[in-house]
C-alpha cells in the first residue's frame, strides 16, 4: 500500500501508485500523478498538473509544479512532467508551463538536481545532468543531456545548452552555449571542452580528437561562425567515428538565434 504520513495532505483525485511514500506535512495537489517506487519527504508542496515518473527521490521542501512566474499567466492547465531516477533536494522549486510556450515544463531522466535549483516555466531539461546548489533557468531554457551546471549558474530565458557542456560556478550565460564547450564568468565566456568528461562517459580517443578540433575551429582559428561550421563539417569525413558528434554540433550552431548567438 501507498505510505502516506498520518500529517500529509493528498487530494483524493490525486493518482499514486501504491509503491509510493508520502512525508509528514507535504501537500499533494489533485491533478498530480506519481509513479512507482518514487519518495517525497516531508514538508513538500507538488501542485498544478504534475506527473512524476518512477524512482525519484524528492527532498524536504521542494515546490513542484506552481504556476509560472509569469504576469500572462491566466490560470491555463499548463503542465510539469519529470522523468524516472531523479534526484530532487532540498528546496527545489520547478514552475508548470505556460501557454506562451509548449505549456509544458520538463524533466527527462537520471539528473541530479541540488538544493535550490529553480527551473522556470517551459524549460526543458534533458537526461544524467548535474545542476550544483543554487543553479537557476529562467523561462524556456533547453538543457541537453549530461550538462553539467557549477553553483550559482544563472541562465537568462530561451538560452539553450548543448549536451556535454560545462558551466563553472557562478557563470552567466546570456547565450547558447554549444556542445561539450566549458564556460565561466559573468558574462560567460568559452574556456576549454569538456574532455575529462567525454573521457569518463567513454568517448573514445578519435572522437575526442574531433572535439579537440570543433574547439580549434570555434574558439582559436579567428574565424567567422559560418567559416568555422564548414571546418567543422569537414570533420564527418575525416573522423568518422565522430559523425554523430559532429552533426550535433552543427545542429546546435544553425539553430543558434542571431540575436543572441553563442558564447565564444
Amino acid at each position: 500500500m501507498t505510505t502516506i504520513h498520518a500529517t500529509a495532505i493528498v487530494d483524493p483525485k490525486a493518482e499514486l501508485d501504491g509503491s509510493v511514500s508520502v512525508g509528514p506535512y507535504t501537500v499533494i495537489g489533485p491533478h498530480v500523478k506519481v509513479d512507482a517506487g518514487t519518495t517525497i519527504a516531508p514538508h513538500c508542496v507538488i501542485e498544478g498538473h504534475t506527473t512524476i515518473g518512477r524512482d525519484n527521490r524528492i527532498f524536504q521542501f521542494s515546490s513542484l509544479g506552481a504556476i509560472p512566474q509569469d504576469k500572462k499567466y491566466a490560470g491555463e492547465p499548463c503542465e510539469l512532467i519529470i522523468g524516472d531516477r531523479n534526484t530532487i533536494r532540498e528546496f527545489c522549486t520547478f514552475n508548470i508551463g505556460s501557454p506562451g510556450d509548449t505549456g509544458v515544463t520538463r524533466v527527462g531522466n537520471d539528473n541530479w538536481l541540488m538544493a535550490y535549483v529553480h527551473l522556470a516555466h517551459d524549460c526543458v531539461v534533458g537526461n544524467s545532468t548535474i545542476f550544483a546548489n543554487n543553479s537557476q533557468l529562467a523561462g524556456h531554457v533547453h538543457v541537453g543531456d549530461w550538462v553539467i551546471l557549477g553553483g550559482f549558474t544563472v541562465v537568462h530565458q530561451f538560452v539553450r545548452l548543448g549536451a556535454h557542456s560545462m558551466t563553472a560556478m557562478c557563470s552567466l550565460l546570456f547565450a547558447d552555449l554549444p556542445p561539450f564547450v566549458m564556460c565561466q564568468g559573468q558574462p560567460a565566456a568559452a574556456r576549454s571542452m569538456n574532455f575529462e568528461g567525454l573521457r569518463r562517459r567513454g568517448f573514445s580517443l578519435e572522437r575526442i580528437s574531433a572535439v579537440k578540433a570543433m574547439h580549434k575551429a570555434l574558439y582559436r582559428d579567428d574565424l567567422t561562425l559560418e567559416q568555422a561550421q564548414a571546418r567543422i563539417a569537414e570533420l564527418a569525413t575525416s573522423h568518422g567515428e565522430a559523425a554523430a558528434d559532429v552533426e550535433m554540433m552543427l545542429s546546435f550552431l544553425k539553430q543558434a538565434s542571431p540575436q543572441r548567438g553563442i558564447i565564444r
